[in-house]
């Protein structure tokens, strides 16, 4: 349920709706529930997908929702949108190695390569991104590396390595990792602080160099 205002361009009601940087993880959540892929999950898949164009994954919305959209040109990809739909597509075998899952990736490989000059929607890869932050649910270092190494063809490219060394620099001597920013949300939970290493965020880089092999 939204509710976008008419000076946003939506209806400015309340209406059932969806945008690209939330169905990918709603239909995530339904694959990992276990609920039957062909018959009730495969559909909105497809018609995400179909959303791609030649950069990546656009601000796309639910005709409920009218012409609203994030703050960036219409005709650039929305980040966000390309990291979790390279992620759900990493879960479908159908999907794992298509050419879209791998021009998502690739987008994001660039957007690192070219993170001071490019920063659609307000999507920066500047000082903030690269803080080491849990849990994995945004637009940062930890979640992009992460969704990366689901893709093996990443291994040994020179941007996503140099992604990874930027995190493994952080490690401090016993193995373990700090914080670099939190949600205040979340402050009584060990990643969300940043005087400690913290176990949780420790296991999340951890999990991404198990993945790498490394």
């Amino acid at each position: 349920m939204t509710n976008v205002p008419k000076h946003f361009g939506g209806a400015g009601v309340d209406v059932f709706s969806w945008c690209l940087c939330d169905a990918p993880l709603l239909l995530l959540a339904l694959l990992k529930a276990g609920v039957e892929y062909h018959e009730f999950i495969k559909q909105g898949v497809d018609h995400l997908v179909s959303l791609y164009c030649d950069n990546g994954f656009p601000c796309a919305v639910s005709p409920e929702l009218g012409k609203f959209r994030g703050p960036g040109r219409k005709d650039d990809c929305c980040p966000y949108a390309t990291l979790i739909m390279a992620n759900l597509l990493s879960y479908i075998p159908e999907y794992r190695d298509s050419q879209v899952a791998v021009s998502s990736v690739k987008v994001l490989l660039s957007l690192w390569e070219n993170s001071l000059g490019q920063h659609p929607y307000m999507f920066y890869m500047g000082t903030d991104f690269r803080k080491l932050k849990a849990p994995s649910c945004w637009y940062d270092i930890v979640s992009v590396a992460g969704v990366l190494s689901k893709y093996e063809f990443v291994r040994h490219d020179l941007r996503y390595l140099e992604m990874i060394a930027h995190i493994r620099n952080k490690q401090d001597n016993d193995g373990f990792f700090t914080p670099e920013s939190v949600y205040l949300k979340l402050k009584d939970w060990d990643f969300g602080q940043k005087k400690m290493p913290s176990p949780y965020l420790t296991y999340l880089c951890y999990r991404i160099f198990e993945r790498l092999e490394l």
